[in-house]
């Protein structure tokens, strides 16, 4: 084992998140034509999937 090992912790939150974000604000704009409406339904959906994600890597 070395100890100069990185662990990446919480990548596929960030990738949740960042897809999230723009894909609801898009979405929001064209559905409720509000941005914020729209970003705040993608937040929520990007972090759901993304730390389901993650729990599920590290169980192996």
């Amino acid at each position: 084992m070395s100890k100069n090992k990185k662990t990446t912790g919480d990548t596929y939150l960030g990738v949740g998140i960042g897809i999230g974000l723009p894909l609801g604000a898009v979405l929001g704009l064209l559905i409720f034509d509000e941005l914020a409406i729209g970003a705040g339904i993608g937040l929520v959906f990007g972090i759901t999937i993304g730390t389901a994600i993650d729990s599920e890597n590290k169980k192996e």
